[in-house]
Parts: structure tokens; sequence; C-alpha cells
């Protein structure tokens, strides 16, 4: 199959919004979990989330047009704090879940449960194996769309010890951490090897 711009434009709308969906590869779920001044909790099943920087550390979430009410985002924009939670097979469903339409905070919904640290407002999910709070930072308007990407500093990591390496790896696949593609088919992972720091001239090297 080969398609023009305009041959793209032509596509049934669900099956152009599948297919575009895809065309970025594997990405990995996350849970975004937030509270708002009022005390109301929310969770959502986020994929687009991104490595912005490691000093400071920076982690960017990229929200759909803020047209209509978007909690997870509002909650960020008013309380400034917010959690990204690693989605791990056991939870699949649940997290899945969260994407329903809920009329009540999705940790009630779909029985994950919420976790709080002292250090922090917004809930984490306790059966996340990787927890990350963040503090908001600073907003982009991506013009060509409307989408609206969310940089955040993070300010506390929640991690089992045992998943991180001698050498600051984090161990995902450990945690039996999901892979995503589209908006609904989920992967297990299978990690081949991890390869030495790439010079010229030298062939890359194994490392385990």
């Amino acid at each position: 199959m080969q398609l023009s711009s305009s041959d793209i434009l032509k596509l049934e709308q669900r099956f152009r919004t599948n297919l575009i969906n895809c065309l970025s590869g594997f990405k990995t779920p996350h849970l975004i979990g937030t509270r708002s001044k009022l005390g109301i909790t929310n969770l959502g099943l986020f994929t687009q989330v991104m490595h912005v920087g490691a000093n400071p550390p920076l982690m960017g979430v990229l929200f759909r047009p803020h047209s209509v009410p978007r909690h997870t985002l509002e909650n960020i924009l008013e309380t400034k704090e917010y959690t990204i939670n690693l989605v791990h097979k056991a939870m699949m469903e649940q997290a899945h879940w969260t994407s329903a339409r809920w009329e009540k905070s999705e940790f009630e919904a779909t029985g994950l449960t919420e976790h709080y640290s002292s250090n922090h407002f917004a809930p984490f999910v306790a059966e996340s194996k990787i927890k990350i709070g963040l503090e908001f930072k600073e907003q982009h308007l991506i013009t060509a769309n409307k989408t609206i990407l969310v940089i955040g500093e993070i300010k506390e990591l929640i991690i089992e010890e045992e998943l991180i390496t001698s050498d600051g790896f984090l161990n995902i696949e450990a945690a039996n951490t999901l892979a995503m593609t589209g908006l609904d088919s989920y992967h297990d992972t299978n990690s081949i090897n991890r390869l030495a720091y790439a010079k010229p001239d030298i062939p890359p090297k194994r490392l385990d």
C-alpha cells in the first residue's frame, strides 16, 4: 500500500485514526494521577509520555486539544502536581478501563488503589511498581493541531529497588511493564541486549 497525503485524508476516520496512531511504533502506557483542590481524584491512561532531560529531571506529556473538559490537564494546571505510574501486565484491564467516560473517580470505578506520599498532593497508583511524582513547570501549544505539551519536573520516585541496576539502568521489563500500539493493543516485551556507548570505528559491544 502506498498512500499520498490526499489519500490519507480520504480514509474513513476511524481507520485513519487507528493507522496513524500505530505509525510511531511501540509506546509505554502510563496512568497519570491527579487530584483537584476539592480532593476529587482522577486517573487517566496516556501513551504520549516522553523523557525531556535528566538535569534537571524533566518529563513531557502530550494532551489532546483542550476543547472539552480534560480533568487530568485541568487538575495539573490547578494544583501543579501529578503522578506518572507505569502499567504492568496485572494492571492491564483496569488501566485500559480508566479510558471510559466515568462520572466518578477512575480509582473507585476500576478498583485501582490510591497511594499518597507525605511529599506529594497527587495520588500515586499503589499497584504500579514504578511511580513518579512531578511538579508542573510549563506548557506549550502545538499550533498545528492544538495539542498541548506539558513539561513537569520529577520530585519523587517510588521504585522497587531490585529493578535498578548498579549503573542506574531501570529494568522496566523485570517489572512486567507493557508496551502498546495504537489505541488498544497491549504487548509483552523481550529484551535482546544492552549495547555499549557507541564510538567511531569500534563495533557495538553487547553488555549482557
